[in-house]
């Protein structure tokens, strides 16, 4: 988690950042020398230029750099980029919020090197720079970002349990894992999904209470998908298809992402995660096209096709979930091609059973630029999942509406009346953009942890 490192404040190096209309105002603060250095290359402000300031001893006194007129949590991704590294850096007042500075600096800086044998050497943050609740969320995404990342030889059912162990332990949090028979009985669907890899389906259960939290504070249950790697089973995906299976794990990386700064801030939350840590290969006993499996809730589902095992992943968990009647229930999954080919990779999919829920977390989404958009839960499709041998199919009977199909589908395991959010995440970054390095994304986490946040306002 490169973008921990910091610098202290002594000896921090000042970092004007500034938007196009704000550089005359800027030019007319500095020192002449500087000021000149700065029109001399025909700086505007433009989103990634920089301008070294000239000092002593072969030192910089500071620098220059272009916010563009976007996002300032991108465009600070840019400076860590850009700035010369072993040097850390504070961030001067300006027009930005100094949380989306600190911020956006540290995700940039972001590197996934632990596998390197050299690794690059980075720009710093000043200490003071970031406030905790900062440095908790970047931790959060970054703790995400490195479970995505890491290779599926590195990280299976196991190793995803443990990681979200490790989390709950340093919370103080109650946790288990259920694996075995215990699985077998309790997530039935998900021991099917695992039945075909040498390396077994793990369960995770952490539940938390903010100790500001009462016995009446809001019951926040999160679920996540956690498919270590995905070779589509029986259903074989063609080799292209396979080459990013090591990120289908990113529901579940997502929402341990956001539990960790739910707890990291003390929220006034009653906090239960649920994690399905499992791998979809192909044995002797991997569940076929055609089984008919039994849900925890007596559902039985026909396996339409075994490609489609995240949804059996997380059938089991939201039933479960949904026993507590949670104030929310939410969960997040990389569960479709299709919510890519209506949304894009940047526009995770939301699905919600409540209006104000959906709202909250829109307008969350959009005031941290995490943004997400809204998919209807359209009821004229249900009959698509009917089985003429099973209660449901794990998919449609049409090749069409794949997104609003498997949500759908989740949907028969909520409870009534619960207000459920399901996210469809794409979980990766194709190519680096400033504060968005390729390889893994924690999609959404800011997003739900501002809504959170503005739940318990």
């Amino acid at each position: 988690m490169a973008t921990q490192n910091d610098g202290t404040t002594a000896g921090a190096l000042p970092l004007y950042a500034v938007r196009p209309g704000g550089v005359d105002a800027l030019l007319s603060c500095l020192p002449a020398a500087h000021a000149a250095q700065i029109r001399l290359h025909g700086f505007s402000g433009a989103l990634g230029q920089m301008v070294l300031l000239p000092g002593a001893d072969a030192i910089p006194a500071g620098a220059v750099f272009g916010l563009g007129d976007g996002p300032a949590v991108h465009a600070f991704g840019a400076a860590a980029t850009s700035l010369p590294a072993d040097y850390a850096w504070m961030p001067q007042p300006g027009d930005y919020h100094a949380d989306d500075a600190a911020l956006g600096f540290l995700l940039g800086a972001y590197r996934f090197d632990q596998l390197k044998s050299q690794k690059k050497p980075i720009a710093l943050l000043a200490a003071a720079a970031a406030t905790p609740r900062v440095r908790a969320v970047a931790e959060a995404i970054c703790l995400a970002r490195d479970l995505i990342n890491t290779p599926a030889n590195l990280l299976g059912p196991q190793d995803l349990a443990d990681a979200a162990m490790d989390v709950a332990a340093r919370f103080a949090a109650t946790s288990s894992r259920i694996n075995g028979a215990a699985l077998q009985k309790r997530f039935p669907a998900m021991a099917a999904v695992g039945a075909g890899s040498e390396r077994p389906p793990e369960a995770v259960l952490i539940e938390w209470q903010g100790s500001h939290a009462g016995t009446d504070a809001p019951l926040i249950s999160l679920c996540g998908k956690g498919v270590c790697f995905d070779t589509g089973g029986y259903d074989l995906k063609p080799s292209a298809g396979m080459l990013r299976m090591k990120k289908d794990m990113g529901g579940a990386a997502i929402m341990l992402g956001l539990a960790q700064a739910v707890m990291a801030l003390d929220l006034p939350v009653r906090l239960k995660l649920r994690l399905g840590c499992v791998e979809n290969s192909i044995s002797g006993r991997a569940m076929r096209p055609s089984d008919v499996l039994t849900t925890q809730t007596g559902l039985t589902v026909e396996v339409g096709n075994t490609d489609a095992e995240g949804r059996l992943v997380l059938c089991d968990l939201l039933a479960e979930a949904s026993i507590d009647n949670p104030d929310w229930l939410i969960d997040a999954a990389t569960l479709t091609g299709a919510a890519r080919v209506a949304l894009g990779p940047d526009l995770p999919a939301i699905f919600c059973t409540n209006d104000e829920l959906s709202a909250t977390i829109l307008a969350a989404g959009q005031a941290v630029h995490d943004p997400l958009w809204r998919l209807p839960l359209f009821d004229g499709y249900e009959n698509w999942i009917d089985s003429p041998v099973a209660d449901l199919n794990s998919v449609a009977s049409k090749p069409m509406a794949g997104a609003i199909v498997a949500a759908l589908f989740l949907k028969r395991f909520v409870g009534k009346n619960i207000a459920w959010a399901h996210l469809d995440v794409y979980a990766w970054n194709d190519s680096t953009r400033p504060g968005r390095p390729e390889g893994g994304e924690a999609q959404a986490l800011r997003a739900l942890l501002a809504a959170i946040e503005n739940r318990c306002a």
